[in-house]
């Protein structure tokens, strides 16, 4: 777990919209927080897990994808800026984001 502060939401935000500039091959002015990412930007399930990989390798976590998928479960994400807001949530809360409701 990390305690979350302005650099580490810029970061997330810039490593989110990157991500999905570079790997849906869209201008990354095009994207917005309001952007969905499978009807505007074409993403997938699997860009979602890519992006957990690589926020746990940059903050040195360890996190359950069965955590991770009961938390999605009932907080379901559409929009890159639900995206990003629960990224910040398992930086911050790691395995305990289960625990959040």
């Amino acid at each position: 777990m990390t305690k979350l502060n302005d650099k580490i939401k810029t970061e997330v935000r810039e490593v989110i919209y990157d991500f999905f500039a570079e790997e849906c091959e869209v201008e990354i002015d095009e994207i917005t927080d309001d952007s969905k990412i499978i009807a505007d930007l074409g993403g997938d399930s699997l860009m979602f897990l890519a992006l957990i990989e690589i926020f746990t390798k940059k903050y040195d976590q360890e996190i359950d994808l069965k955590t991770i998928g009961k938390y999605s479960i009932k907080h379901p994400v559409e929009t890159i800026g639900e995206l990003i807001e629960m990224q910040l949530q398992i930086i911050e809360h790691g395995n305990n984001i289960i625990n959040l409701d």
